[in-house]
Order: structure tokens, then C-alpha cells, then sequence
């Protein structure tokens, strides 16, 4: 995950449910990671090994419990996060499918991406209900909207707050 839960919820200081929290960091990261066409992956920290009974067949000096890793190349595709990491297997926060070859490899997310997820998850929980309101007055209660459209908003997020991936950006060839 981009970000830890416990991390998040400390730094919105809101009385928010952990699952909300944990469901929104996952839907940003999965928007981050579509939008850069980068899967910020550490391709030095990568093994092959199988998956039985829910959970990897063997063991990584370098990942240890809160990694992210991404499975390719067996029907676990996907992004997951080590719960344990005990002797001789890695159990993950969901089950596997059983297969004999798992190509297993750490997902590393820069700080600046990490500090943008939690501006980001500060905006969606504090600002959101006042989306598209650009200026407010109470004496003679004024207001003044701007447009959310493509040119100036992503997935309902402004532009100026997901400025900080451009510099993750890679080329789509398609």
C-alpha cells in the first residue's frame, strides 16, 4: 500500500473507519499507478516462488511485513501487502491461488508520491462536499464556482493537487 492506514488516519486526525481509509489509499494508488503508466516497482528485490495453502513458499532477506509487492506471471496478479513473514513463507493480506510459479517483486513508493496520497486523502475527507465552489462569502452570502472539467481535474481530483506525479510519468506504448 502507498501508504500505511495507521499513517493516514494519524494525519487526518478524523474520526474515519479504517476499511473507508484503507478502501480509498487503495483506489488513489491504483489511480497513481494508471495514470504514470509506472508501477514503481524495485525490480532488485524480485523472487520466483510458489504459492500453496493461501500464501508464498519462501522467504526474501529483503521484504519484511507492510511491503508492498506486486505478483505477475500466475493467476495472483496484483498488488498485495505482507502481513508475516515467518520461516519459509510470506502471508499476504489476501489469499492466493495455488500455483507453481509466482513472479514476486517489492513495490517502492518515492516520499514525494507518499506525501501527495495523504494531501490527497486530507482533500477528499475535508473538501470533497464542496467540490466545484471557488469562492464563498457570508454577508450577502456570494458564491462562485469553477469548472471541473478534464482540462483542470482528475478522477474529481483538482490538478494542482496531483501535480506531484508528473515527474513519474513514462511513456504509454501501445
Amino acid at each position: 500500500m502507498v501508504v500505511k492506514v495507521e499513517e493516514a488516519l494519524a494525519c487526518l486526525q478524523m474520526d474515519i473507519p479504517q476499511t473507508v481509509v484503507e478502501r480509498k489509499i487503495r483506489a488513489i494508488e491504483r489511480l497513481i499507478r494508471s495514470e504514470t503508466n509506472n508501477n514503481f516497482q524495485d525490480r532488485a528485490v524480485r523472487i520466483r516462488v510458489p504459492s500453496c495453502g493461501g500464501m508464498l513458499l519462501g522467504n526474501s532477506l529483503y521484504l519484511a511485513d507492510g511491503d508492498t509487492v506486486e505478483i505477475s506471471g500466475s493467476p495472483n496478479k496484483g498488488l498485495y501487502t505482507i502481513v508475516s513473514t515467518a520461516e519459509g513463507h510470506l502471508k499476504l493480506d489476501k489469499v492466493l491461488y495455488d500455483a507453481p510459479v509466482n513472479t514476486v517483486t517489492k513495490v517502492v513508493y518515492p516520499e514525494d508520491v507518499q506525501e501527495g496520497v495523504l494531501n490527497m486523502l486530507q482533500w477528499d475527507f475535508t473538501m470533497r462536499s464542496k467540490i466545484g465552489i471557488k469562492t464563498e462569502s457570508l454577508s450577502r452570502h456570494s458564491v462562485t464556482y469553477y469548472d471541473m472539467d478534464a482540462q483542470n481535474s482528475l478522477n474529481g481530483y483538482p490538478e494542482s493537487l496531483i501535480g506531484f506525479i508528473d515527474p513519474y510519468r513514462q511513456p504509454r506504448w501501445e
